[in-house]
């Protein structure tokens, strides 16, 4: 017996030995530290003054039952295959530590026991590292796999993984992760299978992922071994990548869109690259309109010659990079045949393909005003010689060359005026009324007549007529 004590207390595990009754007949140093005493006696001397010292709970924290104690086990002569408990003083509802336990029966002549030794290993640190990393596991939104690495089977699955493809945990656990075809694209390269098979670090990889209705979602994974389980497992993490390629599959499609519309577009347009102003493309309207063709690719405007005007081409560039865009700046061009081209020209800085561009649009005007300059013309040959006219066509033709800056109907009244001029310029009828130092009431007066003269029943359609004519600071 003094060997056998000498021998135990030179061990890290910990040992009770016990008589077949029951009592304890020593406790080595490890034992002690593994339920926080000092002394033996500390420990009971019998295995019930141990049952009641201590209390112990299953290793998923059920509650045992005294006949479920190890030492009782042991004295029943029940094998304890590396049994894990939960053990806490009496009275105590958090368990302090966790032991793993094991039974020894040592006899002299090969009958019956002599001795029983009950096995302790303190696991109380792993188990608490396993208890942080479930914890942490479930709570990390990012969705995630155990896969332990003997067999490739499913041990954990997180909520964010359940989330992420619709599946239940009970369809996952237990299962092969690659039996279930979790993992498709270029997670099925052999390089990477061989990487998880072998328990190795996989790195980011995008991956087809299994969901529950049968379809796939892009993910990139990437693994990472782990030893905070029973057994050597690997930790796979994903990131939803669907949601970024629907969105590029909707933008390619936009795109596909626009570049029909561009093609189609009756009015002239090109596209230019925002750092080099190199054009990329062009519509059928554009050719048409300037006589070039593939010839205007990746080349810049300014080296086709189509703006005659180097100054104007300079400042609508220079307006572009200042404020994004330019609307309705006229500008002389020339074909590639050398016809002049009257344009009204408008551009707007686009993205294309995430490259930022600029879209000028080219209105010919040409025939609208030599249209004009025709009409300009017959009326100032008109008036030379008006003597057979009478004085009201004059007034109209005058007029129709040269608008009369305010031309406002004779049958308003000056009070009238006044006011549709405020309210051109956007005043309320309580402003009208302060401005003018007349009540509401007369102003509504006012212009309920004013409606009815114009032809309108709202102030946007009175606005719109004074506006026309002249009226109100603000001008269109």
């Amino acid at each position: 017996m003094r060997h056998l004590e000498q021998l135990m207390a030179q061990l890290l595990d910990g040992v009770i030995l016990l008589d077949p009754t029951g009592v304890i007949l020593s406790v080595n140093g490890a034992a002690l530290a593994m339920h926080g005493v000092r002394e033996a006696a500390d420990l009971g001397a019998t295995a019930e003054e141990y049952a009641e010292r201590f209390t112990m709970w299953s290793e998923d924290h059920h509650p045992l039952k005294r006949r479920e104690y190890p030492l009782f086990r042991l004295l029943a002569g029940e094998p304890l295959p590396d049994m894990v408990v939960e053990v806490a003083p009496a009275g105590d509802n958090e368990a302090r530590w966790v032991h793993q336990v094991r039974d020894v029966t040592m006899d002299v002549d090969d009958g019956e026991p002599d001795f029983l030794a009950l096995v302790l290993s303190d696991v109380s640190k792993r188990y608490d590292a396993e208890a942080r990393f479930k914890a942490m596991f479930q709570a990390n939104p990012a969705p995630a796999l155990v896969v332990r690495s003997r067999d490739l089977r499913v041990v954990q699955a997180n909520p964010g993984f359940l989330s992420l493809t619709q599946f239940t945990s009970e369809q996952l656990v237990g299962r092969t992760l690659f039996g279930l075809d979790l993992l498709g694209g270029e997670a099925k390269a052999p390089a990477i299978r061989q990487s998880i098979e072998a328990g190795e670090v996989v790195p980011q990889t995008d991956a087809e992922l299994l969901v529950a209705d049968g379809g796939r979602r892009l993910v990139v994974f990437a693994g990472q071994p782990i030893d905070v389980t029973d057994d050597d497992a690997l930790l796979l993490t994903f990131a939803d990548l669907e949601p970024r390629r629907q969105a590029e599959q909707a933008l390619a499609a936009s795109e596909q869109h626009l570049q029909a519309v561009f093609d189609m577009a009756p009015v002239a347009m090109a596209i230019t690259r925002g750092d080099d102003g190199r054009i990329t493309g062009i519509n059928g309207a554009f050719r048409e309109l300037t006589g070039h063709d593939a010839d205007a690719l990746n080349h810049k405007i300014d080296q086709l010659g189509l703006w005659n005007d180097v100054d104007e081409r300079a400042a609508a560039e220079a307006a572009i990079k200042q404020q994004g865009s330019v609307r309705g700046v006229t500008a002389k061009l020339s074909s590639k045949s050398g016809s002049p081209v009257e344009c009204l020209i408008s551009a707007e800085t686009i993205h294309v393909h995430h490259a930022p561009c600029v879209l000028w649009v080219f209105q010919d005007v040409t025939d609208r005003r030599r249209s004009e300059a025709q009409l300009g013309e017959a009326i100032d040959e008109v008036l030379r010689d008006a003597s057979w006219l009478s004085r009201s066509i004059l007034d109209k033709l005058a007029t129709l060359r040269r608008p009369a800056s305010h031309s406002v109907p004779v049958d308003l009244t000056s009070r009238e005026r006044e006011i549709l001029e405020l309210i051109c310029d956007d005043l309320d009828d309580a402003t009208i009324a302060d401005r003018l130092a007349i009540s509401r009431h007369t102003v509504r007066n006012h212009v309920a007549r004013l409606y009815a003269k114009i032809g309108t029943n709202r102030r946007s359609g009175a606005v719109i007529w004074g506006r026309e004519r002249g009226m109100g600071r603000k001008r269109e």
